[in-house]
């Protein structure tokens, strides 16, 4: 029987380091800097301030001055949106956007199965030109999504040039429930298990999606976790959990020493595996794939990532605001830093041209025109 799911790693922080006496009496006898300078601009300066921008931009700068690539300030009016995100939830149409290169409009790189884009007949590949009626040329994403959101129920005009003809849908925002997991049958008895990211229901989708397929008949199965930024340590070590067999899983530890090691039991899926990733698999995607790799459960295949060695927590601050904040390290079962060796290498090494990595990110190129997933294929087969 499987061990229950692990307490969430990545728990908001409660506490603030205690200060030296020297420290807050100096804090006492002159103002904080940011205090200080916020004083001056907003008593001489000959325009208008807003206090929020520049608490906001002052924090920002703040955090990127540790020059940790993994820390990162939250504004208060952005919170809730990176919380539906690690929730995999959100009120909205359900699309995934980039800019294009003349700015003239957003390419949709995706577009939720489930979600009432899809429904409306919105395709990826469509490029959004405007919304309500206003031209998205030369806006920021940002800027886009704010004229997209609204309230659940709610409708919004979307226009899309598609083919060099301009298509405008109406889509009902609503709630969005991302697919985490999905499961697809291939040839010879070889199961696809894509995972979209190791946020909430990551462990419940990725199982539901492996069972499915063994139902089917699969007897091998190739794991998919290219583009994916990883997410909650318990949820992948729980995927792992079901999977490999007794032994240690995930090594952390944080600022204050303290060190942890998750371990398996010894129940394990026990047929040949395959996992795919690429230089856009983050944190614990790579930690997924190197701990198949270790235990010699799994080949890897595709191309090397970034390597990441740092864990984060996101601390709610007072006005509503956060910070997402390296804590501490973390490396494999075997105790490797992938952030020290520079990444993790896959066996089988398959690199592809930028329009088929843009394809597979967009989740529309089929399983027999992906020369990663054929790679794989040929190694379950061992060819």
């Amino acid at each position: 029987m499987k061990k229950l799911l692990r307490f969430l790693s990545y728990v908001l922080v409660a506490a603030l380091a205690s200060a030296a006496t020297l420290g807050i009496s100096a804090m006492q006898e002159k103002p904080y800097k940011l205090e200080e300078l916020q004083r001056l601009i907003q008593e001489k300066y000959i325009g208008e301030a807003d206090a929020t921008l520049m608490g906001d931009a002052a924090a920002a700068a703040m955090v990127a001055s540790i020059g940790d690539r993994w820390s990162y300030y939250i504004s208060a009016a952005d919170y809730q949106d990176h919380m539906d995100q690690m929730n995999n939830s959100y009120v909205g149409i359900g699309v995934t956007i980039q800019v294009t290169e003349d700015d003239s409009g957003f390419l949709i790189l995706r577009v939720e199965q489930t979600g009432p884009a899809a429904e409306s007949g919105i395709l990826a590949g469509d490029k959004i030109v405007g919304v309500s009626g206003q031209s998205v040329a030369g806006m920021t994403t940002t800027e886009v999504g704010t004229l997209v959101k609204g309230e659940e129920g709610t409708t919004v005009d979307i226009t899309v040039e598609r083919e060099a003809e301009e298509i405008t849908f109406t889509v009902e925002r609503r709630k969005v429930l991302t697919v985490v997991a999905k499961g697809q049958m291939l040839e010879d008895g070889i199961g696809l298990v894509t995972i979209a990211n190791f946020d909430a229901r990551c462990f419940d989708e990725t199982i539901a999606a492996i069972e499915a397929l063994l139902e089917q008949g699969a007897e091998k199965l190739i794991f998919d976790v290219r583009n994916n930024p990883g997410g909650y340590k318990s949820e992948l070590v729980d995927v792992l959990d079901y999977l490999l067999p007794e032994g240690p899983l995930f090594r952390s530890e944080r600022y204050n020493g303290e060190v942890e090691v998750d371990e398996s039991d010894a129940d394990c899926l026990e047929i040949p595996m395959a996992v795919l990733f690429n230089a856009s698999s983050y944190s614990a995607a790579e930690f997924f794939a190197a701990a198949l790799e270790e235990y010699d459960a799994a080949v890897t295949v595709g191309e090397a990532t970034t390597g990441k060695g740092y864990f984060q927590v996101t601390t709610k601050l007072s006005d509503g605001s956060a910070v997402n904040l390296s804590i501490g390290r973390y490396t494999t079962p075997n105790g490797v830093s992938l952030a020290e060796v520079g990444g993790l290498v896959p066996q089988i090494q398959v690199e592809v041209d930028d329009e088929t990595r843009n394809a597979i990110y967009a989740g529309t190129l089929e399983p027999e025109n992906d020369p990663q997933i054929r790679a794989a294929i040929a190694a379950l087969r061992g060819e």
